[in-house]
């Protein structure tokens, strides 16, 4: 076992990352449901897909677009996520189709 110094110094906090990290991300993966504490100790809910074991936060106004783009485009399978800002209140996305 180590010790508590040996731990901590290769600690790394879990986070899970955010969909516009990924190149490309495709339709059909499956969406689930999580729960968070924010900093407060309030609870909220969120949503992520799993590319590779990895866990991506799926913003609601990323869900808002991709709908609104396959009401135009059923067919799309493919699409990409660009992040503009960086706190909560200031970021926006652009789902941007890729097929």
């Amino acid at each position: 076992m180590p010790t508590l110094s040996e731990f901590a110094k290769t600690y790394t906090t879990e986070t899970t990352k955010n969909i516009s990290d990924l190149k490309e991300v495709d339709t059909n993966l499956v969406l689930e449901d999580r729960e968070g504490t924010d900093k407060s100790g309030n609870i909220f809910k969120y949503k992520v897909i799993i590319v590779d074991k990895v866990e991506y936060r799926v913003p609601s106004s990323v869900i808002g677009n991709l709908k609104a783009i396959l009401e135009k485009k059923p067919s799309m399978t493919k699409f990409s996520v660009a992040r503009q800002g960086k706190t909560k209140d200031d970021t926006k996305y652009t789902v941007i189709p890729l097929n």
